[in-house]
C-alpha cells in the first residue's frame, strides 16, 4: 500500500462576501499516520478534509500531498480515496461490482481488477459477500464495502467522513475495531472527520481537536487527556466531561476556572466537595453521580460500580492536587 504525508501551510477557507471559516490552519500528517479531526458541528473539520479530497477550493495557502502540491490538482489526480458517512453505494450492483466499479472507469486490465478486488475483499471478510447486492447486506457490511471500494484503489492517502454515524452503538465499537485493525494491516495514511471523542480517542495516533476554524490542539489521545492546552480541549476530551468550577473556589488556585475529571473524584470524608446526590447512573461497573454542590453547582463523579449511596443523600468528595487543571480567563491552561 503506498503512502504519504500531508502537509497544510497557511490553508483558509472563505465564502462569498463572508469572513472566513477556516483560518490559516498548519499541520502535518505524517506517511502512515492515522489523524482524527475532532470538534463540534461547525468547527470546520469536514471542510478541512473536503478541501484535502478536492471537493472545497482552497482560497488560500498550500496543500501538499506526499511532495506535490496539489491546490489546483483534480480531486480525481490527487491519490486520495474518500469513504462517506452514507456509503453512496450502487444499489443495482453485486458487491464486487461496487468495489471495482473506479477501476473498471480508469480502464484497468480485467485481471488486475480481479486481483484487487478479491484481496480487498478478503482483508474485510467480504468474500463470502461479492455477488450480493447491498440490500442484502447489513449496516457494517455496507461500510466495509464502501471502504473496500477506496482500497482498490490504491491511495496515497484514505479520507473517512464521519463513516460510522449511522450506525448502532454496538456495531459502531466493532467496527472501530475493525478500522484500527485495517490501519495497522495496511500501513496506510488515514484521516479521519468525527464529532465524537470516544472514536478519536481510541482510533488515533494524532488528535486535531479544531474550534471554529481553527486548531486548538494537536498531539496524542494520551496527550491532550492529560494535557489539554485550553479550556475547550479540556471539556472536549474525555466522558464524562471535565468538570468546571469558577468563583472563589478557583480563585484558592489562582486561577479564573479549575477542572477535575469526574474519575478523578473520590468519596473522602474531609474532601472539599460537599454536595447532594441528585441522579445515580448505575452502568454494573461503574456508577455516574450527579451532585448539586452548594456555591459551586453540578459536579459529576465517576465512582465504583457497587456505590449505595440513594438520591437526596449527602456525598463528601475530595480529589489529589496533582488532579486539578487551572486555566487564566482567557481559557489556556496554566501549567506550574
Amino acid at each position: 500500500m503506498s503512502q504519504s504525508g500531508v502537509r497544510l501551510r497557511g490553508i483558509v477557507k472563505s465564502y462569498a462576501k463572508s469572513s472566513p471559516v477556516i483560518h490559516g490552519i498548519d499541520l502535518d500528517i505524517e506517511p502512515g499516520e492515522f489523524a482524527v479531526f475532532v470538534g463540534p458541528s461547525g468547527c470546520g473539520k469536514t471542510t478541512l478534509m473536503r478541501m484535502i479530497a478536492g471537493l472545497e477550493e482552497i482560497s488560500g495557502g498550500d496543500l501538499f500531498i506526499g511532495e506535490n502540491r496539489v491546490n489546483d490538482v483534480e480531486a480525481a489526480q490527487r491519490g486520495v480515496a474518500m469513504v462517506f458517512q452514507s456509503y453512496a453505494l450502487y444499489p443495482h450492483k453485486t458487491v464486487y461490482d461496487n468495489m471495482a466499479f473506479a477501476l473498471k472507469i480508469a480502464k484497468t486490465p480485467k485481471a488486475e481488477i480481479d486481483r484487487r478486488v478479491r484481496e480487498a475483499a478478503n482483508i474485510l471478510q467480504l468474500t463470502d459477500y461479492l455477488e450480493r447486492l447491498p440490500k442484502a447486506l447489513s449496516g457494517g457490511q455496507r461500510q466495509r464495502v464502501a471502504i473496500g471500494r477506496a482500497i482498490v484503489r490504491n491511495p496515497q492517502v484514505f479520507l473517512f467522513d464521519e463513516p460510522l454515524s449511522n450506525l448502532d452503538a454496538a456495531l459502531r465499537t466493532k467496527m472501530r475495531v475493525e478500522l484500527a485493525t485495517l490501519h495497522r494491516r495496511l500501513g496506510a495514511t488515514m484521516i479521519y472527520v468525527t464529532h465524537d471523542q470516544v472514536e478519536a480517542m481510541t482510533l488515533a495516533d494524532k488528535i486535531v481537536v479544531l474550534n471554529k476554524g481553527r486548531i486548538e490542539q494537536v498531539g496524542s489521545p494520551m496527550e491532550l487527556y492529560e494535557k489539554p492546552a485550553t479550556l475547550f480541549v479540556a471539556g472536549f476530551i474525555g466522558s464524562p466531561q471535565m468538570n468546571f468550577i469558577g468563583g472563589e473556589f478557583a480563585q484558592r488556585y489562582q486561577a479564573s476556572t479549575v477542572g477535575i475529571r469526574p474519575e478523578h473524584l473520590r468519596l473522602q470524608a474531609d474532601g472539599a466537595l460537599r454536595g447532594t446526590l441528585k441522579h445515580a447512573e448505575r452502568l454494573g461497573n461503574e456508577t455516574f453521580a450527579y451532585l448539586d454542590v452548594p456555591s459551586i453547582g453540578d459536579i459529576t463523579a465517576r465512582m465504583d460500580g457497587d456505590v449505595q449511596a440513594q438520591p437526596g443523600s449527602e456525598l463528601v468528595l475530595g480529589f489529589a492536587p496533582e488532579h486539578v487543571y487551572t486555566f487564566d480567563a482567557d481559557g489556556q491552561r496554566i501549567t506550574r
